[in-house]
């Protein structure tokens, strides 16, 4: 029992260790005139918009929804890179 408590525990530790380097490296994806800049924890820092946007509010909504799906996928795909770069993570139940 006090193995499994020890897994569990250095489980957490490793856990919170690539949470924290995750959140050190920043994305930035332009789309259609609007800039996002995220963190590898998917949290939003930024947001630019350019001014010719701001005169349409339905395009401008269309497209702000378009560039956090889209900077969200390329968060996603870098952290998952840099998991990989990371070695051997040893979690159970995903290898």
């Amino acid at each position: 029992m006090f193995n499994k408590l020890k897994q569990i525990k250095d489980l957490r530790e490793k856990a919170k260790h690539i949470q924290s380097t995750l959140a050190q490296e920043m994305v930035e994806e332009t789309h259609r005139g609007i800039t996002i800049q995220m963190d590898g924890n998917q949290s939003v820092k930024s947001i630019r918009i350019e001014d010719s946007l701001l005169q349409d509010k339905t395009s401008l909504e269309a497209n702000l929804a378009d560039a956090i799906n889209n900077t969200i996928k390329k968060v996603q795909k870098k952290m998952a890179m840099k998991l990989q770069q990371m070695g051997d993570l040893d979690l159970p139940g995903l290898s």
